[in-house]
């Protein structure tokens, strides 16, 4: 009996998903809990394991397409069942064979999604092309190589009969490329023009003397990471610094519902992360409860799951404030947006070594501009102002995290 392979429940909120692609080709070998196909929420990119083993039949849902939340969008036949399932599809016209893009062999390395559709749309084996990703992975970039290297080909020289006619100069490096955005990409799109749209954003800025946080790193790096096998960053201050300056003002730790304002009395804090699908933001619960190597090692551990396309659901959802760093990315400075139904987030920034006056005289120190962005319909300015001046005065007298004054 043929084994279904089903949409899995990903979430409340969550009710199709974007078929992303299919690492098993009709007639090969699955073992059980082996990934078969990845699926696009709106959230993130799940794999699909195979509940049994088994010989994968024909999807009957391609790349691309949408499915429902329990749908089924393949089978797999039972071990030792020779052939391959016939899709469960409308009959359609066959096309001609010369048409078919080669089948994949099992020599074929894994194309990643954007991969996989490019191949698709060029009708291209993915064995066809060389491979450069990390495992032998094909990635986007590889096939762009292949189809700009076989377009510009030298074509067959004119016949000499032919009347001369003025060359057309072409112009190399000016292909155009479209490729659909993804289930993730939209979502983040419209929840950011939602934001925009539904909320009074006023954005607030100021600036932080970062040289006694940068003293504390240094003298106890080295303790620090041989205890906990993990580096002593930045995020955990700023997490711990946000924290404190939510509690003395919860507003911005608070959300609008409907015609209520919802005040949270735990602290839920969103770590924008940047991954091949996008930025994502998983969320430390109860952060107020963690420690800086708690904090530390959580973070790690997302970033390194975000890369991977391996962060749960249920990591990616809630939060009840926002944290992004641009200044990893080298940004200066900049607006963040807010993440609904939120009513706050801090865009932190690149460290630079500037001249500021102390006590009367011009002095170099590492400063860092931070921003807050706040629904202006339940925070209001004074809040805002005080709450940024709070974390800045936190981060340059990190001893008043410990003895809460």
């Amino acid at each position: 009996m043929a084994i279904e392979l089903k949409v899995p429940e990903l979430g409340e909120s969550i009710t199709e998903v974007e078929i992303g692609s299919w690492l098993k080709a009709p007639g090969d070998p699955v073992s059980k809990d082996e990934t078969v196909v990845t699926l696009e929420s709106e959230k993130a990119t799940v794999e699909l394991p195979a509940p049994e083993a088994g010989i994968m039949g024909q999807p009957i849902k391609g790349t691309g397409e949408v499915a429902k939340i329990g749908e089924i969008i393949g089978h797999l036949d039972p071990p030792g069942k020779g052939g391959a399932r016939p899709a469960v599809k409308p009959a359609e016209s066959p096309a001609p064979q010369a048409s078919k893009p080669p089948a994949a062999s099992q020599d074929a390395p894994r194309a990643m999604p954007a991969a996989q559709r490019l191949l698709d749309e060029h009708q291209l084996g993915a064995q066809e092309v060389a491979a450069t990703g990390p495992g032998g992975r094909l990635l986007k970039e590889d096939v762009l190589r292949h189809i700009e290297a076989r377009t510009e080909a030298p074509a067959a020289a004119p016949s000499a009969a032919a009347p001369s006619a003025t060359p057309v100069p072409s112009t190399p490096g000016r292909q155009e490329e479209v490729v659909p955005m993804s289930r993730l990409r939209r979502t983040v799109a419209e929840r950011l023009v939602q934001a925009q749209q539904n909320a009074a954003l006023l954005t607030t800025f100021n600036e932080v003397d970062l040289s006694h946080v940068l003293a504390l790193r240094k003298e106890h790096q080295e303790a620090f990471q041989r205890k906990y096998q993990v580096k002593l960053g930045f995020m955990s201050f700023f997490v711990k610094a946000c924290i404190d300056g939510l509690k003395q003002f919860p507003g911005i730790n608070a959300e609008i519902r409907g015609s209520d304002v919802i005040y949270h009395n735990y602290y839920d804090i969103g770590v924008a992360v940047g991954s091949d699908k996008g930025l994502v933001v998983p969320v430390l619960r109860n952060a107020e409860h963690l420690s800086f190597a708690e904090i530390e090692m959580a973070i790690g551990d997302f970033g390194r799951r975000a890369r991977e396309n391996k962060l749960k659901l249920e990591e990616l959802q809630g939060g009840t404030f926002t944290i992004s760093n641009g200044g990893v990315y080298g940004s200066l400075l900049s607006t963040p947006i807010v993440n609904p139904p939120q009513s706050g987030v801090l865009g932190m920034h690149a460290i630079q070594e500037r001249p500021v006056a102390r006590e009367g005289a011009v002095v170099i120190r590492p400063m860092m501009y931070v921003a807050l962005t706040y629904d202006h319909r339940l925070v209001d300015g004074r809040e805002a102002v005080s709450f940024l001046k709070r974390v800045r005065d936190v981060l340059e007298a990190p001893a008043r995290m410990l003895m809460e004054i």
